[in-house]
């Protein structure tokens, strides 16, 4: 994948957790802060937990900070997801579960 290609996946998916989480609030009681700066997103749950998502320019990565750990996500053009550098599933499922773990809701984030 070339710069340009991972940018525009990249921005792809950080534009999708926002929408979902206007798509969240709109339908729930979530009221999730969905910060944006750049190539980084900070979800801010109503009991004061986040989850933090960022680009990895050089490495071609998305990372995840969760209450549950760090997690690293490449593009896998065979599975056209982003998928966990160690097996540990898609980015949209693990998010939807760590944000259900951290906020006490079902939550579900899906790419757009």
């Amino acid at each position: 994948m070339t710069d340009i290609e991972y940018l525009d996946r990249a921005d792809q998916l950080l534009l999708a957790v926002e929408q979902c989480c206007d798509r969240i609030n709109d339908e729930t009681d979530a009221d999730i802060d969905a910060q944006r700066t750049g190539g980084l997103v900070t979800l801010v749950f109503a009991n004061r937990s986040q989850i933090v998502i960022n680009q990895q320019k050089p490495l071609h990565e998305i990372w995840l900070a969760a209450k549950a750990g760090g997690f690293h996500y490449r593009f896998d053009e065979a599975q056209n997801a982003w998928m966990d550098t160690k097996g540990a599933g898609e980015f949209f499922a693990n998010l939807s579960a760590y944000a259900c773990e951290q906020s006490g809701l079902k939550l579900i984030f899906k790419a757009l």
